[in-house]
């Protein structure tokens, strides 16, 4: 059985909704939203963008005090071009629906730290390989997107490459080829695990 007060009441609540203000006009109302819009979308993308940067990355000692130092000593951090690739080039995409993707996935990380989990360099290097495996099967199912935004064939000079690296890359940039970059760059800016001959 109905409850006759209960339905008005709701019917009055979407009624007000749908009916305009006495006080403001529509227009008012409306450009009200967007401007609040606005204000919203670029505090949310600039938090957004605050959480890409090197310095965020590394304000946590697990991080600071392992990757961050095996990082400072690769080709990615320092070169002779000056080009420097920062943890969000190579961990984070930079497309937005698969960035806010991998910032839900990195949630998850931060529970790590919460929790404890890698909170020690012991505690990291005994989950060292579990970490190298997540992240890498994650670069595999994007066919290592984020190494493809510097990196391509097309740009490549085979003529500056070893013979094993012309014969790899082109056997890699045929298409199905079923290959992604991780497959053969692991420990690029990172150690390897020490079962795969890190030290």
């Amino acid at each position: 059985m109905s409850n006759p007060t209960k339905e008005k009441k709701s019917g009055g609540f979407w009624r007000a909704l749908r009916s305009p203000s006495a006080r403001y006009s529509i227009l008012t109302l409306l450009g009200g939203g967007f401007v609040a819009g606005i204000i919203f979308w670029g505090g949310f993308n600039t938090a957004l963008e605050a959480t890409n940067k090197l310095e965020f990355c590394i304000s946590c000692h697990e991080m600071k005090d392992t990757v961050y130092q095996e990082y400072k000593k690769t080709i990615h951090y320092s070169n002779r071009t000056g080009v420097r690739a920062v943890c969000s080039d190579c961990h984070v995409p930079k497309d937005f629906v698969h960035k806010m993707q991998r910032k839900i996935q990195a949630s998850q990380e931060v529970w790590g730290k919460i929790t404890g989990f890698i909170d020690t360099p012991e505690k990291f290097e005994a989950h060292r390989k579990e970490l190298a495996e997540s992240e890498r099967a994650r670069m595999r199912a994007s066919d290592s997107r984020e190494c493809r935004n510097c990196h391509n064939y097309d740009g490549m000079d085979p003529e500056k490459q070893g013979k094993s690296a012309q014969k790899k890359h082109a056997q890699a940039a045929q298409s199905g080829s079923g290959k992604s970059c991780i497959d053969c760059h692991q420990g690029i800016a990172h150690k390897l695990p020490k079962d795969e001959g890190g030290e």
